[in-house]
């Protein structure tokens, strides 16, 4: 017997006209995004990993995950200069960040009140209401 080739096609089917936030998610979420945005910032993979406490391996393996399931790449390495060069965002990683931004706002804009109501059904809601209603 073969084990079965998991692709991202036969995870998530085929592509929709109309997107879902799963397919978003399994290319960008939070993490992510807070990646590109450190990197747009610093021009550094390894200053922005540092900033988010964590290691330089598991950033670079965030953008290339990232950069593998884009059309373009969302992070570019530079070389040479003063510094021995860094990293920016491409157009696409602008785009795509301030898309994942803003499709973010509308979720959280649109789900206040039952993110309000979930919180009052957790435990400690004052412990979790940072997470939950931002």
């Amino acid at each position: 017997m073969t084990a079965e080739r998991h692709t991202l096609k036969k995870i998530f089917g085929r592509p929709e006209t109309r997107p879902r936030l799963r397919l978003i998610c399994a290319t960008i979420g939070p993490g992510k995004a807070h990646l590109l945005q450190l990197i747009a910032e610093t021009q550094s993979v390894s200053e922005a990993a540092r900033r988010m406490g964590i290691g330089y391996k598991q950033a670079w393996q965030m953008v290339a995950e990232m950069n593998a399931v884009f059309r373009c790449p969302l992070v570019e390495s530079l070389s040479g200069g003063a510094r021995g060069g860094g990293s920016r965002l491409s157009a696409d990683g602008r785009k795509a960040l301030a898309l994942y931004t803003a499709i973010q706002e509308r979720c959280d804009a649109a789900s206040g009140r039952e993110r309000r109501e979930l919180c009052r059904l957790l435990k400690t809601s004052a412990a979790h209401s940072r997470v939950v209603t931002r």
